[in-house]
């Protein structure tokens, strides 16, 4: 057996382990009963608690570990809007960038395999618009962000491209998240499940993909030779 494929069981083994461990306490009502613990202990020690969900965050994505949206409402919750903006931005899109180069170099023919129908979709849509398809698929993602990660790790795109066309796309929909996520911890009661602020914040989540997909079909398709 090849030291590729080692690393590729490897790396599978350690994301099907982390799923089993970690999926089940990253949902909703989890996040909000740990939210008063979290925020004690985020007063006294913002920079060491940033760090750790920075880091967190970026093994979730990397790892495509169910649970990363909960994670970002979280994240908008206990850091508020600016600073969870930062630190999500910039930790989705390097664990994004790892999951891609684990495809590309370790489980290319995994993925390959698992996913092939799949990537002939991505790649006629690579040969056909460059960047500018994963740009579009960052903003409407048509594929789940994990899939996204594994599947252009097989076609032709630089890593480097590949990282701020990613950082680019993702950010409006990091956003509207993170915005949800700061009116979400300001909930109560039942009552303010129907606030304004809170229904407006969940309205744009749904109203989001929708502004995104007239927004592109008002862009002009240019194709990026370099891929």
């Amino acid at each position: 057996m090849s030291r590729k494929w080692v690393w590729g069981i490897l790396l599978i083994g350690i994301i099907l382990t982390a799923s089993i461990v970690l999926g089940p306490s990253l949902t909703l009502e989890n996040a909000k009963l740990q939210q008063s613990l979290l925020n004690e202990y985020i007063q006294s020690h913002l920079i060491s608690a940033a760090a750790l969900y920075f880091f967190s965050y970026l093994v979730i994505t990397a790892l495509s570990i169910p649970g990363a949206a909960v994670v970002t409402l979280l994240g908008a919750a206990l850091f508020g809007f600016w600073l969870s903006l930062l630190l999500v931005s910039f930790a989705s899109t390097l664990g994004a960038t790892l999951a891609f180069l684990s495809s590309r170099f370790l489980l290319r023919e995994w993925v390959q395999k698992r996913f092939g129908a799949k990537l002939e979709t991505i790649n006629r849509g690579m040969d056909r618009d460059g960047a500018f398809y994963l740009f579009s698929l960052r903003l409407i993602p048509v594929f789940p962000f994990f899939l996204i990660n594994l599947l252009m790790g097989l076609t032709s795109i630089k890593a480097t491209r590949y990282y701020w066309v990613s950082q680019l796309g993702m950010l409006p929909g990091t956003a509207v998240y993170l915005n949800a996520g700061t009116q979400l911890a300001q909930i109560d009661s039942l009552a303010g499940i129907v606030s304004p602020s809170v229904l407006l914040a969940f309205a744009l989540l749904g109203v989001f993909p929708l502004l995104m997909k007239w927004l592109l079909n008002k862009l002009p398709h240019r194709r990026s030779d370099a891929t």
